[in-house]
């Protein structure tokens, strides 16, 4: 579990919030669990190195409010849309036995081992990341889903993922499909056509025969220029 530090903010202007963003913090706030929402502050490079993990928005991470821990669950990050810079976060509390939604994402191992991914098989992924509802102490990591021995033509469903006990998917009623192994998809060039070559060629002989009738009466008329041309007298 990530550990972050957090300090209570009492930001009560857009100027206090600017200024808390130009210093280097990010400002955030905690809701839920009964409680009332806590404005805290955050060290912005701290926060990005969290956010770089593709985990983030799926795993529990402990604050440290002025020395007062407290469990939360990333719910929403907010961007500056020029900079992509992370402007303010929302925080879930997070308590023991009480159900939550969360999306987890889909990892794929040993693709290595598939005969399927082999013979030049695709993996085509329907979905990258699959919502569950769960008490807050069993949410997984992930989803892992084991390529070895498969083959073109084998699909993934969520019914083939194994899950604790009070961990399910909240779409209900419908066995989907996480991810198929299909067969390669090979674009061959359109051959060129038999008539064609062959009008191609008989064009070519069309020519050389019209090149042959050329000189043949280029040859006659030279003979009948011979032939007319006056002789001397003696």
């Amino acid at each position: 579990m990530n550990l972050l530090e957090a300090s209570i903010r009492n930001t009560k202007s857009k100027g206090d919030v600017r200024s808390l963003r130009l210093s280097g913090n990010v400002p955030a706030i905690i809701y839920g669990g009964g409680n009332q929402n806590e404005k805290i502050s955050l060290s912005k490079k701290t926060l990005k190195v969290l956010i770089n993990n593709e985990n983030f928005l799926s795993n529990i991470i402990t604050l440290n409010v002025d020395g007062k821990p407290q469990n939360v669950l990333p719910k929403e990050i907010k961007y500056n849309v020029v900079s992509d810079e992370p402007t303010h976060v929302d925080f879930l509390r997070v308590i023991d036995g009480v159900k939550i939604k969360i999306e987890v994402p889909v990892q794929f191992i040993n693709q290595e081992k598939s005969p399927g991914l082999k013979r030049g098989g695709v993996l085509n992924i329907v979905r990258r990341k699959i919502e569950l509802k769960c008490p807050s102490e069993k949410i997984p990591e992930g989803i892992t889903i084991d390529l070895d021995g498969v083959d073109i033509g084998e699909s993934f469903k969520i019914s083939s993922v194994k899950l604790e006990k009070d961990v399910v998917p909240t779409i209900q009623g419908r066995d989907f499909v996480i991810a198929t192994l299909a067969a390669p998809t090979v674009m061959k060039e359109p051959e060129k056509p038999v008539e064609a070559e062959a009008g191609a060629e008989g064009a070519e002989v069309v020519a050389e025969g019209a090149e042959g009738a050329t000189a043949a009466a280029e040859g006659d008329k030279k003979e009948g220029e011979e032939k007319k041309a006056p002789t001397e007298k003696k």
